[in-house]
């Protein structure tokens, strides 16, 4: 009996053997798809990132260029509403200087009080 139970040691160690080889031969696999899938990924991220980077960029560029021309817009209203509000005065002085001097004085009083 002791010849087969020694048998039998032998044999389940040589199993034991083989089994941890395929084992570390499975992690070596295994380490490798990830280094490879690890390098594809970062590849990618870093294709993606540039056309995401891209993308952003000229987005930015697109809203600053919209903000300039709205805000080039206003400054010309601004200068538009100040020229007819120039030319009103220049206008209502010329027809009723009378009348302009009094509103103006009006204007002055009610702002002297207000800021009291």
């Amino acid at each position: 009996m002791a010849s087969t139970s020694g048998t039998t040691t032998t044999s389940e160690a040589r199993r034991a053997a083989s089994a941890s080889g395929d084992v570390n031969a499975d992690l070596e696999a295994l380490r490798a798809d990830m280094a490879r899938l690890a390098g594809d990924v970062a590849d990618l991220m870093s294709s993606k990132g540039s056309v995401a980077w891209d993308r952003a960029k000229s987005n930015v560029e697109g809203l600053v260029s919209d903000a300039t021309a709205k805000g080039q817009e206003a400054v010309d209203a601004v200068r538009e509403v100040s020229d007819n509000m120039i030319g009103a005065i220049d206008e209502s002085l010329k027809k009723r200087p009378y009348t302009t001097l009094a509103l103006a004085v009006g204007i002055g009083f009610l702002l002297g009080i207000s800021r009291r």
